[in-house]
């Protein structure tokens, strides 16, 4: 733990709780069912990604892609592709323009920027992984560029590489942390609990690797003027990719500008710098004209990182009584030197059941392989399925029903933290979810329900993914004709983003929606890192709108003070609410000024504020995360094997909801990328070289309708008055306890437990 995050808990534990939102208690546009607003334009074509840009006189670039895991390039003949028609230029590590390594992700200071790996980009002939780019081919269009990339021949010199994650096992190491947190825990004794517990499992749980397969490939478009540098981007984050871009090239970051309007999926893999965005603005400043690079679907999972496989044992012991006495959980992921992150899977059982002894440790290894990322539910994901399959099988080692075994282990307080929680519902989610599911009706043995060939279980599992929110910087400005906007570089990736921030501005103002703009994807509009992961930008944005809005109905209200006939000449600012678009007095219809009136008799055309919200304190006092219950039933073929999910109920405790519409669209995602990660997906990789097998959709199964029931979506809609508005993320923690609640299904419907994800017939038969 750093010295300053020590100081933030202790302080954190002497300041006051924050003033009660007026929000919760007042109905507004917040907590509507409302479309999106760029619903209509996505559906009718309107809108434009990044490779669909067009500008005058672009050049249109691709990539080569190493075909070893380790060495260096010993020779490289362009000869015949420079030569093909249309090209422009071939760079390689030769001639590419000097490029400075870009910095690693720092969750502490997001600044500095944020790449995946810092490897130098295509400075040297080093190699470092199957399909790290060793040469950008481009020409006039992508047909031509791609054609003579095809032509470059390419000899290396192979070095020893570690590729297999099996064989090199025995070097693991406990890393110095797992994304700012100890990666071992030991509370008590949990050798001596297993000892003296009644009842035991303890098993490991396998989980492959696996890649995003986001429908918009990476793209970019880069052009320079008068040494500044423009880019649009598929990103997660517009003010991390400006602030990488502007340290590799050595630039100011006001000379750097990044742009995403609408980003067709990222699900983390969006969220770090990759080596393309680097590799086509240099070749843009090389050719001084505009260049576009579109990564191909095999281009993505060559260049681009996925989630790491895990190896994990969980040990539970619990008296007979079911309440637990000891638990392990012990982790093993695979990184890269040059990425380094230790995927936190071991973050669930540091938070979920109570124990008097727990061990908790992670520890990784280094292979020689694209450096692994975040997706979905990071760490989580596969986290839940290990805990809550082991939590399961000790429920029937007990002969207890799954909910209630979770029930009695419902800790008082964060069981490694120590701290309470600000607001936690999970076993009401799970009675909600229970009676909505018809779950008491089942009868618990397995194999004990048939519909002809086909055998029926039902499964739960706890979803859980904790609360995030970061110190951002919001713009607010009210115009004189009663319009107001909010400016900050967030990004859209279809969640619903636009919609609930203009929700949450219009209740903020009192004004309806149709006076408000938000504009966002722009690293320009505020100097602030925003990020649409790890399910913080809602929250973190309203913070900040937040404080922006109480700033500038304070320069409103200094303004209306200053006309001696106005109603608010002599307001407190506590006395004060927004509404009908202005400045009233609370519970008097008319007393008070609109925002066009105060501006107007002020003379000014608008009055304007950027504010950044605090640090996230209640963080460090409270445990603040989202909960829930999956419900799940699976038909099994009893011939064949095959799994086909019939019914599914997802009860979450996630604080108030926002929007349900979008809210229900998110979590129905999530669990489709839980389905997929049980049933259908998974990352082939060929130990022995070091290569990615099956890189297109057609060979990488993700779910499709058929595969995909009806889903049920139930929120408690409980406010956690810590967090802004009341309401926790919700787009991460649909995909976590998935896996997990398909995994006891089938064990339900078949009386065989899979432990290694992903369930296929081969496993079952």
């Amino acid at each position: 733990m750093s010295v300053m995050k020590g100081l933030m808990e202790t302080a954190a534990q002497f300041m006051p709780d924050k003033e009660r939102d007026p929000l919760l208690d007042r109905d507004g546009f917040l907590g509507m069912p409302l479309d999106r607003v760029d619903g209509q334009s996505k559906v009718k074509g309107e809108t434009r990604f990044t490779a669909e840009f067009e500008m005058p006189d672009v050049a249109h670039a691709t990539l080569v892609y190493s075909t070893i895991a380790k060495g260096k390039v010993s020779k490289i003949n362009t000869g015949r592709a420079k030569r093909a028609g249309g090209v422009l230029e071939i760079f390689t590590y030769q001639n590419m323009p000097g490029m400075v390594a870009p910095p690693l992700v720092d969750m502490t200071d997001l600044k500095k920027g944020m790449a995946a790996s810092d490897l130098p980009i295509l400075q040297d002939a080093s190699v470092h992984w199957d399909g790290q780019p060793i040469a950008v081919v481009v020409a006039e269009t992508l047909e031509q560029a791609e054609h003579a990339a095809s032509l470059v021949e390419v000899e290396y010199q192979i070095d020893g590489a570690a590729v297999s994650f099996d064989a090199i096992k025995a070097q693991a190491f406990v890393p110095s942390d797992v994304m700012g947190e100890p990666a071992t825990i030991k509370i008590g004794s949990v050798e001596k609990g297993m000892q003296e517990a009644e009842v035991r499992v303890d098993h490991v749980y396998l989980t492959p690797r696996y890649n995003h397969n986001a429908i918009e490939p990476h793209a970019t478009i880069a052009f320079w003027n008068d040494g500044r540098l423009a880019v649009l981007d598929s990103t997660q984050s517009v003010y991390t990719t400006a602030r990488s871009l502007a340290l590799i090239f050595k630039l100011e970051p006001d000379d750097v500008q990044v742009v995403a309007p609408f980003v067709g999926g990222g699900f983390g893999g969006k969220g770090g710098l990759w080596n393309h965005t680097p590799l086509c603005a240099a070749a843009a400043k090389a050719l001084k004209r505009p260049v576009k690079l579109s990564l191909s679907r095999e281009g993505v999972y060559r260049a681009v990182g996925g989630r790491t496989a895990a190896e994990q044992r969980i040990a539970l012991g619990a008296n007979q009584d079911g309440r637990l006495y000891a638990v392990l959980h012990t982790g093993l992921t695979a990184t890269t030197e040059h990425g380094r992150y230790a995927e936190q899977c071991t973050f669930p059982t540091r938070h979920l059941y109570a124990s008097p002894n727990i061990f908790i440790e992670q520890k990784v290894i280094n292979l020689d392989t694209v450096a692994n990322t975040w997706m979905r539910a990071p760490g989580e994901s596969i986290g839940t399925f290990a805990l809550e399959s082991a939590m399961d099988e000790l429920a029937y080692a007990l002969r207890m029903d799954p909910i209630e075994l979770r029930r009695v282990n419902e800790p008082a307080r964060d069981p490694t933290k120590d701290t309470p929680f600000s607001s936690r519902h999970l076993t009401e989610a799970y009675r909600q979810g229970a009676e909505k599911f018809g779950w008491n009706a089942r009868n618990p043995e397995p194999r004990s329900r048939r519909e002809g060939k086909w055998l029926i279980g039902q499964g739960v599992a706890t979803a859980y993914y904790p609360f995030f929110r970061f110190p951002v910087k919001a713009r607010v400005c009210i115009f004189a004709d009663g319009k107001a906007v909010v400016q900050t570089p967030a990004a859209e990736m279809g969640m619903g983003t636009a919609t609930v921030q203009i929700q949450h501005a219009a209740d903020r103002l009192g004004i309806h929606l149709e006076l408000i703009s938000f504009h966002y994807g722009d690293s320009k509009l505020a100097d602030t890192p925003v990020m649409a992961g790890g399910s913080n930008q809602t929250a973190s944005i309203f913070a900040a709108v937040q404080a922006a809005v109480e700033d500038v109905h304070r320069q409103l209200l200094n303004l209306a003070r200053k006309d001696p006939d106005s109603p608010l000449a002599s307001a407190k600012y506590e006395e004060l609410e927004a509404r009908d678009g202005g400045l009233y007095r609370i519970g008097e219809k008319s007393s008070g000024s609109t925002y066009s009136d105060i501006l107007r008799k002020a003379k000014q055309d608008l009055v304007e504020v950027e504010k950044e919200s605090g640090p996230p304190m209640e963080l460090m006092k409270y445990s603040m995360a989202s909960y829930g219950a999956q419900f799940c039933e699976v038909r099994v073929l009893e011939e064949t094997g095959e799994v086909r999910v019939s019914r599914w109920l997802c009860s979450l405790d996630s604080g108030r909801i926002v929007n349900p519409k979008t809210a229900t669209s998110q979590l129905r995602g999530g669990i489709i990328m839980g389905i997929g990660m049980a049933l259908t997906e998974e990352t082939l990789f060929d130990d022995r070289r070091g290569r990615i097998m099956n890189p297109s959709l057609a060979e990488y199964h993700v779910p499709v309708n058929l595969d995909i029931p009806d889903i049920e979506i139930h929120f408690l809609n409980i406010p956690d008055e810590q967090a802004p508005y009341g309401g926790r993320g919700i787009g991460e923690i649909g995909i976590t306890g998935a896996a997990a609640a398909i995994a006891n299904a089938v064990y339900h419907a078949i009386g065989k437990r899979v432990r290694d994800l992903p369930i296929t017939l081969d496993k079952l038969l």
